[in-house]
This record gives structure tokens, C-alpha cells and sequence, in this order.
């Protein structure tokens, strides 16, 4: 069975940068498009960053230039570089991947990040 593991969520004061991961088990295809959102108490799961098969790259205005999201196809992971962070970050943080020739969608179980002195 297909799963989608996040990891490195924490606490890191604002300015401070974290790095998440997301690791793909149970799967001997392409997962053709990866995700990062998140989603803070009483508000809404926003999609944060996008990265396609090929590496193209969509990035949320709140995060654009701050944020920097990467996949390695071989290991089927992907990963999201997260620098000056600010308090609005706050959330717990989901990856999700699309399989196109499938239709599936799968989902990671989420980890918190908080930002906060």
C-alpha cells in the first residue's frame, strides 16, 4: 500500500529556515505531481508549493521567495526548503502526489511546523 511520510516539522524561531521531507513507500511508479499544503486552526488547507515530473516549479504568493520546493524522482521523495520563516507559517504541513495515468491521489499524515520566539 502506498504511503506518504513527512518528516521534519518542528519548532524554529522566526527568521530561522526548516527543511521538510516527504518519502514515498508501497509505490513503483511516477508520482507525476507533488505538493506541499498546510493548513492552520480555523482556516482553511491552502495549497503552498507545486512541482511537476518535470521539475517545473508554482510557489503561493505568501511563500514565493522564501520557500523553495524539490523532488527526487529515484527516491520518489520531495522536499520543502522553508527559510525566514514567519509566525504566519504556523501550520500542520501535508504533501500529497497525483498519479495521472490513475487518477489516485494520496496524502501524507501531516507535520507541524510552529514558528515562534
Amino acid at each position: 500500500q502506498v504511503q506518504l511520510v513527512e518528516s521534519g516539522g518542528g519548532l524554529v524561531q522566526p527568521g530561522g529556515s526548516l527543511r521538510l521531507s516527504c518519502a514515498a513507500s508501497g509505490v513503483n511508479f511516477m508520482l507525476d505531481t507533488m505538493d506541499w499544503y498546510r493548513q492552520a486552526p480555523g482556516k482553511q488547507r491552502e495549497l503552498v508549493a507545486t512541482i511537476f515530473r518535470d521539475g517545473a516549479t508554482n510557489y503561493a504568493d505568501s511563500v514565493k521567495g522564501r520557500f523553495t520546493i524539490s523532488r527526487d524522482n529515484a527516491k520518489k521523495a520531495m522536499y520543502l526548503q522553508m527559510n525566514s520563516l514567519k509566525p504566519e507559517d504556523s501550520a500542520v504541513y501535508y504533501c500529497r502526489a497525483f498519479r495521472i495515468l490513475t487518477s489516485e491521489t494520496y496524502w501524507g499524515q501531516g507535520t507541524q511546523v510552529t514558528v515562534s520566539s
